[in-house]
């Protein structure tokens, strides 16, 4: 590849992972918090059996890898699966469906704390000693998300137990979808984006089948309403699906650093949209948490990378 092919091999990675994070911060704060009304569980499984139904049209013949598959490659999607789509989303719907149109841009700007996750997962899984960076600007980022969330005031944990429980889960869907993005790069190397997002979508459809059948929330069918099925189709279509292959496009052409500092569309556009739609705007305190935080990531990834 020419030099110049290499340099839009990385804008095309870059942009396309930039859109993908704008869209996640569009889905955060202006679509998922529109189908409060129902059951979470019921909400993750139609976010992920209807983009599966339709990759099979499109992309039947990924079935082909079926049989090739190793135990390890089954283990790593099944992984992927679980945490980035199950647990994770799980956890990051039930956040928003808590603060109930409140601090939805600070539930979704929680989620920046996925490197920290990430770095510390990747390192006990290669068993590498994390460095005194590390431990700096990951300090750093959890300070500031705590000034993020509470400002200057202390938690009452009676008054803001939603939030918490919320700010709780957040972290939780943080920590998920960091260990998602460690295993996704492993599968990366061996199979290409619409390979991995095919698997992703597959296997967390049935994980999530198996979930709603064991705690009978079926009975959300009958309780979706139109304007419910018109949100699940729109996220479905663009932010769900849509935004999950655009970022594997991207992340294949773009190292670390580069992918971190393009998804700062995501916070940007999630505090955006929040103003926007909801009139929501974050204090002054917040907006300096939020500041810190984001630079403490950039610089811990950046760091990462380099190693």
């Amino acid at each position: 590849m020419t030099e110049s092919g290499s340099k839009n091999y990385k804008i095309t990675g870059v942009i396309a992972v930039s859109i993908a994070a704008a869209m996640w911060g569009l889905d955060g704060v202006v679509l998922t918090p529109r189908l409060y009304n129902l059951d979470v569980r019921w909400v993750v499984f139609v976010l992920h059996i209807i983009p599966f139904v339709l990759m099979n049209i499109f992309f039947y013949k990924e079935y082909k890898h079926v049989l090739s598959l190793t135990k390890a490659d089954w283990l790593t999607f099944f992984l992927i699966s679980l945490f980035g789509g199950a647990i994770g989303t799980i956890a990051i719907v039930k956040a928003l469906f808590l603060v109930n149109f409140h601090n939805l841009s600070v539930i979704v700007l929680l989620q920046k704390l996925q490197p920290v996750f990430a770095i510390s997962l990747a390192s006990i899984l290669l068993k590498e000693k994390l460095q005194k960076y590390f431990i700096l600007w990951a300090s750093l980022a959890i300070v500031a998300s705590y000034f993020l969330t509470f400002g200057l005031s202390l938690p009452d944990f009676h008054q803001d137990r939603n939030t918490i429980y919320a700010v709780l889960l957040s972290l939780l869907a943080a920590f998920s979808f960091g260990s998602s993005t460690v295993f996704s790069k492993k599968i990366l190397t061996k199979y290409t984006f619409p390979t991995a997002t095919f698997f992703r979508y597959g296997i967390t459809t049935a994980i999530m089948l198996f979930v709603v059948l064991v705690s009978g929330t079926f009975d959300q069918f009958s309780k979706t309403t139109s304007e419910n099925w018109l949100f699940f189709l729109i996220i479905s279509f663009t932010t769900g699906s849509g935004a999950i292959y655009l970022y594997y496009y991207g992340l294949v052409r773009i190292r670390a650093i580069m992918a971190t500092i393009a998804e700062l569309f995501f916070p940007v556009s999630a505090i955006f949209f929040d103003y926007l739609v909801n009139g929501k705007m974050l204090s002054a305190v917040q907006w300096i948490a939020a500041v810190i935080m984001i630079f403490a990531i950039i610089k811990l990834t950046g760091k990462a990378a380099k190693q």
